[in-house]
């Protein structure tokens, strides 16, 4: 039989421990994190960088003079003007829908409460083309209740109230989808107290609800705007691309590269690329200023 006894100098040694560490089954080798690395700035470079880098390049290559002049024409100024008008009314009406729909659906407890959500989620899958068609046969001159808009004056398509109904459509679930995760985060308790020390429903809307989804409401409010002032699709069917009337940036920046105008069709893009890095950058700004308080909304 094998005496499998330590001997009494084995007996006081330390047991060797393996000098390799065992690896974070997280963690990935150098060379990987290296290509992944370059293989993300890559993709960067061509789909963003490049093209924001050219836009600007052929917007300045007949000098900054000739790129302040194309802004000075009438119609660049039209349909800038257009634009943050369009933005102006869409971005605070879907503000206040949003606020709506997330209470409604946060708080209360009803059937259908799933196809409602289905409804606010339908511009993310219908194309903004469709969407403006079906504006044109609801509210085209040939239709009852357009029509009845023309004949008293008030046209909705071909005209600025079209434009604005387009784009509230298209950016309506923005303010929403931020909002509804982060009041059922918050849950119906606060509200429920104060409604039992008296305070009113405007009173409790105003120092309860409204202080714990403000940063989540102004997240909202940022990227419905950045897509209200993009908008081409639904906005260049509705519009009928009047000149200096119903055109936006968008629109226009297509007329003038159509028309071989280059200089003031990138132009025109360099100010509108502007201001979405404006927003981006409010954006940012605001994501690390309150990240803690927005993590709710990143479940959508």
């Amino acid at each position: 039989m094998v005496d499998l006894a330590l001997s009494p100098a084995d007996s006081g040694r330390p047991a060797r421990r393996s000098s390799r560490m065992p690896r974070s089954v997280t963690s990935e080798p150098i060379w990987l994190r290296i290509a992944l690395i370059g293989l993300s700035l890559a993709l960067l470079s061509v789909l963003l960088f490049a093209p924001l880098i050219a836009v600007f390049s052929q917007a300045l290559q007949e000098g900054i003079g000739s790129a302040l002049e194309s802004l000075a024409d009438p119609d660049a100024q039209a349909a800038i003007r257009l634009t943050l008008l369009t933005a102006a009314f869409a971005v605070p009406l879907n503000a206040v829908f949003g606020l709506a729909a997330a209470w409604a659906i946060a708080k209360f407890d009803f059937r259908g409460k799933a196809f409602l959500i289905t409804l606010i989620d339908l511009p993310f899958s219908v194309s903004p083309v469709v969407a403006g068609l079906c504006f044109v046969l609801l509210f085209g001159a040939n239709s009852g209740i357009g029509g009845w808009f023309v004949a008293h004056g008030y046209p909705i398509v071909f005209a600025v109230p079209g434009i604005v109904l387009a784009t509230m459509f298209v950016t309506f679930p923005f303010v929403a989808r931020e909002l509804i995760p982060i009041m059922e985060e918050h849950g119906r308790a606060e509200e429920e107290a104060a409604l039992t020390l008296g305070a009113s429903g405007w009173r409790m809307f105003r120092t309860v609800t409204l202080p714990n989804v403000r940063w989540a409401l102004l997240y909202g409010v940022l990227l419905s705007n950045a897509r209200a002032m993009g908008e081409f699709g639904a906005v260049a069917v509705v519009s009928g691309r009047i000149r200096g009337e119903t055109t936006t940036m968008p629109l226009m920046i297509e007329m003038f590269y159509n028309e071989y105008m280059p200089v003031a069709a990138f132009t025109l893009a360099a100010l509108l690329a502007l201001l979405g890095l404006v927003t981006l950058a409010a954006k940012s700004l605001l994501e690390w200023r309150h990240g803690g308080e927005l993590a709710a909304t990143r479940r959508h």
